[in-house]
């Protein structure tokens, strides 16, 4: 290999698919992203802040104000006591992630990965020098095997990556599982690092609860959240990690390498919009919670049998239970060419040994467009 080799370019599945689904006029269910109307009153905030605060470099770890603000939303959300000093904003929750990894993990430590898992955890380990160690949710209830995870902690383990509620299968970790992690985090002095970009995106009133909430993991555990999720704009690319003082001084320590800074009028917009009353982020789940409805109803009607999910824009297809063929990436196919709707093979949220008998749809979308995508998937099956 030449010293000026550079490595093989990968693109994501979602990238493949909303390209394809460009290409051929197809309605878009794979990625992750809105089609409705964006929160008006986020949009005047970032207007107002833009014509009338500045527009230079904010603090390196974040607005002091939108670090603040984090802390009541939280505090009012989820009942967690966090100071402003304790959260560092970064540009998007994938950066927050970035930074935390490249913090708390050392070349050649093990960091164990729980499948289905997003997409950037993965090279973001093997980015730090971290060897990655993998087990996976038992599906269809998506389960975390907590003797599995034992199992897969050695003398070299540092650091456990988890995500609730999960993406892409949109289950909830209840307390009692987060308290069992916290033991063996305890035991095994591990950190945990929790990805809960979709903690506002529950739409069944199951309770979040963050590890933060865990009085075993309060001094070791890293929370990773989105304004981006929470407010449905997706583009703005603003998140934030939360820890103690400590873990939040070396994720700071990181994010001061890697982008620096976020931009400063989007963190006042979404200072402002975290400081909304609790009703208004109710209404604006209402929304989301309507059209994962609408496509459940659709789809049920038309044989396709749809796992229980609490949380994300996110819905999957159990593909055996719909007699369909298990084979979701020869399926996403066929339906992006033959239905002309795109969706995401579950098989890709893993590294090793994939479920393939599972497909993602994304129910954050119009009416009408739903509507539209269940015809076309109505008549697939016919």
């Amino acid at each position: 290999m030449a010293k000026t080799d550079l490595p093989a370019g990968t693109t994501t599945i979602f990238e493949v698919m909303s390209r394809l689904s460009a290409q051929l006029g197809a309605i878009n269910l794979g990625q992750g992203f809105p089609d409705m109307t964006e929160p008006p009153e986020l949009i005047a905030a970032a207007q107002r802040a833009l014509a009338e605060r500045s527009n230079q470099y904010p603090p390196m770890r974040g607005l002091p104000e939108l670090r603040s603000a984090i802390a009541g939303y939280y505090a009012r959300q989820q009942g967690l006591v966090v100071a402003a000093e304790d959260v560092v904003v970064t540009s998007g929750a994938t950066e927050a992630l970035a930074a935390s990894i490249l913090a708390l993990v050392r070349p050649g430590d093990e960091v164990i990965l729980i499948q289905p898992l997003y997409d950037a955890y993965l090279p973001l380990v093997e980015r730090a020098g971290g060897i990655p160690r993998l087990v996976s949710l038992t599906p269809p209830d998506w389960t975390l095997p907590l003797g599995q995870l034992e199992a897969a902690i050695t003398a070299r383990t540092r650091l456990i990556i988890l995500n609730t509620p999960n993406n892409p299968v949109g289950t909830v970790l209840p307390r009692e599982v987060l308290e069992a992690v916290g033991e063996l985090c305890q035991r095994h002095d591990l950190f945990l690092l929790c990805d809960e970009v979709w903690e506002g995106m529950i739409l069944d009133g199951t309770p979040h609860v963050s590890p933060l909430a865990i009085p075993a993991l309060q001094d070791r555990a890293v929370k990773v959240g989105s304004a981006g999720k929470i407010f449905s704009m997706t583009g703005w690319k603003v998140g934030w990690a939360v820890a103690t003082p400590r873990i939040a001084s070396a994720i700071a320590q990181a994010h001061q390498f890697i982008t620096f800074t976020t931009a400063t009028p989007l963190q006042w917009a979404a200072a402002e919009g975290l400081m909304l009353p609790d009703a208004w982020h109710a209404r604006h789940r209402a929304r989301y919670a309507a059209g994962k409805a609408r496509l459940v109803a659709g789809l049920t009607a038309a044989g396709f049998h749809i796992l229980p999910a609490s949380g994300t824009w996110f819905v999957t297809v159990d593909l055996a239970a719909s007699d369909l063929p298990a084979d979701d990436a020869a399926l996403a196919e066929r339906l992006i060419r033959e239905a002309g709707v795109a969706s995401i093979p579950v098989s890709a949220f893993y590294a090793s040994e994939p479920e393939t008998g599972y497909l993602r749809l994304c129910f954050a979308k119009q009416p009408e467009t739903l509507d539209r995508a269940i015809e076309r998937l109505t008549a697939f099956r016919a």
